[in-house]
């Protein structure tokens, strides 16, 4: 049997070497030591002549490849086919099967094999929708090969200017899968790069920032009061209470395990797979906050959960949000009910309020350093820094308690 340490030392001009484990696989020298092209010899069981199939080229094709693809032919002429027709044939028909291809298989394929690499289940079944709502209706039947840059023009046009940030994410998406085609020559590259050229320009698409309504710093104890001090306690109430006090996102705390809390240490370390920024945050958790666990543990009932829903699986958001949808709570924003995620705007405001340096409060949010320079510096997280600060926000937020 063919070893790699007698592989290795194949010289140009040397003689075949068999691999053994399969008639007629041999590996034949290249022009540099150490190097070689496997080839599998047979007799056709079509024709009755002698051909040699290529396996691939060592050492790039390991021993074990060569032995596996060798027997793969082998079973193919046992079966009286020649492994070179049907290796012809296969291409033919994958040719076939991708000049048939139509956006919508694309990127349902595309989806299927990338998803994996997504940031969470919302982010992945929104990727898919967004294509679904504006593109597959015009789009979809159509063959990948055919597409051009003027059809996701004109696709895009219609929420080009209304809708901007979504008609950018649209955008980028096809991108996406028009890459992941022509990465499997099925077209020569994606026609995505120049739609932009085709349409108007999103004038201030930057600027146009939508904030998340909030409350403002000086309503948040009576908010606090009206929420939570009207007798009615529930999981769901217990995690909006938290999530205001560690100023988190609230699909951190939905998702929150207890193997992430030290009560010893009053620290809840978010691991890096659950954090926007990939990165491991711990936070530092106020008294209050420790007693809604504590609530929680004596509760427990098994699930890996700190918040379970009923069937023991994280809360919805929808579960915060009809919370304050419930409680009528008003944002700045005039006509506008204050959402879960503008608690985070709320704990910001007021820190700029009460003096708390602007990094302090950005490592608290767990927000990504933009800055290359200040990025290669930031190594420290502040955690007790920011304990001090995070208490006072606690008291802050419960002191209109009766």
């Amino acid at each position: 049997m063919l070893s790699d340490a007698k592989a290795r030392q194949i010289t140009p001009g040397a003689k075949p070497l068999a691999a053994g484990g399969v008639t007629g696989l041999f590996l034949l020298p290249s022009a540099r030591r150490g190097e070689g092209k496997w080839i599998l010899r047979f007799v056709s069981p079509v024709t009755g002549k002698r051909r040699d199939l290529g396996l691939g080229t060592y050492p790039a094709t390991g021993i074990a490849m060569a032995r596996r693809q060798g027997l793969e032919a082998r079973a193919l002429l046992a079966e009286g086919k020649d492994p070179i027709e049907a290796r012809r044939i296969a291409e033919i028909e994958k040719r076939a099967a991708i000049a048939d291809m139509t956006f919508r298989d694309a990127a349902e394929r595309a989806y299927s094999e990338l998803k994996a690499g997504f940031r969470n289940a919302k982010h992945a079944t929104q990727w898919m929708t967004t294509l679904e709502t504006y593109l597959f209706p015009a789009l979809g039947p159509r063959l990948v090969s055919e597409l051009r840059a003027s059809d996701f023009a004109e696709a895009l046009r219609p929420n080009w200017l209304s809708k901007p940030e979504t008609a950018s994410r649209v955008k980028q998406r096809a991108d996406v899968v028009m890459k992941w085609c022509a990465a499997r020559d099925i077209i020569v590259a994606s026609p995505l790069g120049v739609v932009d050229h085709l349409l108007p320009g999103q004038k201030g698409k930057r600027q146009r920032v939508e904030h998340h309504p909030a409350v403002a710093w000086r309503a948040l104890p009576a908010v606090c009061a009206t929420l939570f001090q009207d007798g009615r306690v529930s999981t769901g109430r217990l995690l909006l209470e938290f999530v205001i006090l560690t100023a988190c996102r609230s699909g951190e705390a939905r998702g929150m395990r207890w193997d992430e809390i030290d009560t010893a240490t009053a620290i809840w370390t978010v691991p890096a797979s659950r954090m926007k920024a990939q990165t491991q945050h711990r936070v530092p958790l106020s008294p209050r906050a420790l007693e809604i666990l504590h609530r929680m543990a004596a509760e427990r009932d098994g699930a890996p959960f700190v918040f379970p829903s009923r069937k023991g699986t994280p809360q919805s958001d929808m579960t915060l949000t009809k919370i304050m949808r419930d409680a009528g709570i008003a944002s700045e924003t005039p006509g506008r009910t204050a959402t879960v995620h503008g608690f985070r705007s709320t704990f910001r405001d007021w820190a700029s309020e009460h003096g708390y340096a602007r990094d302090l409060a950005e490592r608290a949010l767990a927000h990504t350093v933009k800055n290359a320079v200040e990025a290669a510096y930031h190594r420290t997280d502040l955690l007790e820094q920011r304990r001090a600060m995070m208490e006072a926000w606690a008291l802050w937020a419960g002191s209109a308690k009766s």
